[in-house]
């Protein structure tokens, strides 16, 4: 048995078992993935894979075990690369953050600025998506970190912790009826033309489920994952906007005299939301990735990430997990 028929297993069971894309992948010959993959099924004495001719067609029972033996023994190679790494270099290489448009806009700016302060010599990159795709690339070491609100709690092999509560709001024009309405109601914005997220992102799941309780249809003539396009359209007057509430408190152009759009807090009709950070089960932490997560949020401590990341299948609770 080698490394090298670990990965072609683990790479052909990633790519849906086309050799054709995991010789693509691997930068290697399709045959030579094939013969791999047979000389270790016969040192193991069982099929990974069921053939048909020369095409794998599903995983095997006992295939199923060897996967995850594989995924282990390659996630601890990769530890071990990366301790390597940590005591070469204490204090440089890159971190890697997986996130929202939402967080990487609004949130991130000053713990990434603080970072490089503290260690300039990491550079980091970013790598923006769905929720769904911030977990999947944590999940495949693109990413040592992911930041969003919906879904990273669904995964079984993340480790999530809770980083702060965030609420919506109602952006309108400054002339809008409702800028004078001391408290905006769901029969407010049920009669107005909206413009929110995508369902997929930023707590749009909290707005419909906010509207179907009561029966209500809202009238969502625009949809978009980026709150300064919300705004945009709203300032044109296409209707009310519905954001989260980063995307505004630190705006200078917003709730000031002769301001052009307003905001009105709206988390009495749509709950608060809990962003969380997410890190893949088992992971080796350089110091400057823990770093990271306590300048995100003062309720995460070094101590408290790595007993998550060494402790049993559990998500840390406090609260829900529904929005950004």
């Amino acid at each position: 048995m080698n490394l090298h028929q670990f990965r072609f297993v683990h790479e052909a069971a990633r790519r849906n078992l086309n050799l054709t894309e995991t010789a693509k992948a691997l930068h290697t010959s399709q045959p030579g993935i094939s013969k791999a993959i047979l000389e270790l099924e016969e040192e193991l004495g069982v099929d990974i894979f069921v053939r048909h001719g020369k095409r794998l067609k599903r995983v095997t029972e006992p295939g199923q075990q060897v996967l995850k033996s594989i995924d282990v023994i390659l996630r601890e190679l990769g530890n071990l690369k990366r301790i390597g790494d940590e005591y070469a270099k204490q204090d440089a290489g890159t971190l890697s953050i997986a996130t929202t448009h939402t967080q990487a806009r609004y949130v991130l700016p000053e713990p990434v600025a603080a970072l490089r302060k503290k260690y300039p010599k990491v550079a980091v990159s970013l790598h923006q998506g769905t929720p769904e795709q911030v977990a999947q690339m944590v999940l495949d070491e693109v990413a040592d970190i992911g930041l969003a609100t919906e879904s990273l709690s669904d995964f079984a092999d993340l480790v999530t912790l809770p980083c702060y509560e965030w609420q919506h709001v109602a952006v309108m024009p400054a002339t809008h009826p409702l800028a004078s309405v001391p408290r905006i109601t769901l029969e407010h914005l049920a009669a107005e033309p909206l413009i929110s997220y995508h369902p997929s992102f930023t707590g749009r799941k909290r707005i419909d489920m906010a509207f179907a309780h009561r029966g209500m249809h809202p009238n969502v003539v625009l949809e978009a994952i980026d709150a300064d396009v919300i705004k945009t359209y709203t300032r044109l007057g296409l209707g009310i906007g519905l954001v989260a509430e980063m995307a505004v408190k630190d705006d200078p152009t917003m709730n000031t005299p002769g301001a052009e759009l307003i905001w009105r807090p709206v988390g009495h009709l749509f709950g608060a939301n809990l962003a969380r950070i997410a890190f893949k089960r088992g992971a080796y932490l350089r110091q400057f990735v823990l770093a990271f997560a306590e300048l995100i949020s003062d309720r995460l401590t070094k101590a408290m990430i790595l007993q998550a990341i060494s402790g049993p299948g559990t998500q840390a609770p406090m609260g829900s997990d529904h929005g950004l």
